[in-house]
């Protein structure tokens, strides 16, 4: 088939899609996806896996290990619905195998499996569209296919050194220097595993589970497979106090949490680390930029008339400038942040206190020690 009779029978495809998936086009469908990378690898893999494929499937996993908070809460829901909206089914792998290798919960599968109905309950209730998305706890499906699982596992294992393993252990939280169990050595593997074992066309991970990806991709070339796992990782957000890369759940100064009550986002918000004039590395500032902004579309500062008055911005790049340029003070955007961050949490802080088993869910959760 020549070049222009390929180009026509793409084109007849693009129109039956773009009625299959609300309308949108497949520019409008890659956008929406890519939008929700910080890196894509890579691009032209993508627009051609949704140009060639109808049932495109992302996955992301997760460890059950504590409070989930905003980025994994608000940050997860809206990459999810944007990936639905443009036809994917998403498949979360609830990691409780991985949990308890990695201790978290100290290694009680009981406790594990339990905050992981709690982080279902919680992403349920900000509005995560549900009807393309599948919640797929580890344990009971690999054993339900555990010839297919560790058959994958160890062949990956079998094609890698040690030392490019060990250089995975991001991943768990770890770094290269910790003295990793047996188990967690192995955890690598597993993960990698996932990608192949749940089929996913699509890996929408955090940037700090980078390495693994990149893992895949080598494995496939190892095997020869053509079509290699798509790299999709979204922007991972900062600790709320000075020098913190990331959250943790072990800190608890460090994150809103999504249930939080309306004083303790305040709190937090205003002991936050937010230089005058500084956007790079300011957590308040990256908390606008990927939560509530993405949320309403729109960011109103709320201040007196001796500040310069109400001002509504349509875009982050003019926020950006005005705090840059001095004409907008931490001392006015903080409560404008806690304020913007309190109506999104609303929704989840009602689940759970008007549902009964969701608050004791929640309640059983809280007691829960954290473990790293």
């Amino acid at each position: 088939m020549d070049a222009d009779r390929v180009h026509e029978a793409d084109e007849v495809v693009v129109d039956q899609l773009a009625g299959r998936f609300g309308g949108l086009s497949l520019d409008e469908r890659y956008e929406l996806v890519r939008s929700i990378g910080e890196e894509c690898i890579q691009e032209g893999e993508l627009r051609n896996l949704l140009l060639k494929k109808p049932d495109v499937v992302a996955y992301d996993g997760f460890e059950p290990s504590g409070r989930m908070h905003i980025a994994q809460g608000v940050m997860k829901a809206l990459n999810v619905n944007k990936l639905t909206r443009a036809g994917c089914t998403f498949k979360f792998w609830v990691a409780d195998w991985f949990a308890l290798m990695n201790n978290k919960m100290g290694g009680d599968l009981k406790k594990i499996r339990t905050v992981g109905q709690y982080m279902v309950e919680v992403w349920k209730a900000i509005g995560m569209d549900m009807e393309r998305v599948e919640f797929l706890w580890s344990a009971d499906e690999i054993n339900k296919r555990s010839d297919e699982y560790w058959s994958i596992v160890l062949d990956i294992a079998r094609r890698n050194r040690l030392p490019r393993i060990v250089r995975c252990s991001q991943i768990m939280g770890r770094n290269d220097s910790d003295d990793l169990s047996a188990a967690q050595i192995f955890y690598p593997c597993m993960q990698c595993a996932d990608i192949f074992f749940l089929k996913a066309d699509i890996c929408q991970l955090g940037m700090d589970q980078r390495k693994v990806n990149v893992l895949a991709r080598e494995y496939c070339d190892d095997i020869k497979r053509k079509n290699k796992p798509i790299i999709l990782s979204h922007h991972m957000l900062p600790g709320l106090l000075q020098g913190q890369e990331k959250m943790s759940k072990s800190d608890p100064n460090s994150a809103i949490f999504m249930e939080d009550a309306d004083h303790e986002v305040n709190t937090k918000i205003k002991k936050a680390y937010c230089p005058p004039q500084v956007v790079a590395g300011n957590p308040v500032v990256e908390y606008v930029q990927y939560v509530i902004f993405p949320w309403f579309g729109k960011f109103e500062v709320q201040r007196s008339d001796n500040n310069g008055g109400n001002k509504m911005y349509l875009r982050m790049e003019d926020l950006k400038d005005d705090y840059v340029n001095g004409e907008l003070h931490p001392g006015d955007l903080k409560p404008s942040v806690a304020r913007a961050l309190n109506e999104i949490l609303q929704p989840v802080r009602d689940h759970f206190q008007n549902d009964p088993e969701a608050k004791k869910l929640l309640a059983t959760v809280k007691k829960y020690k954290v473990t790293k």
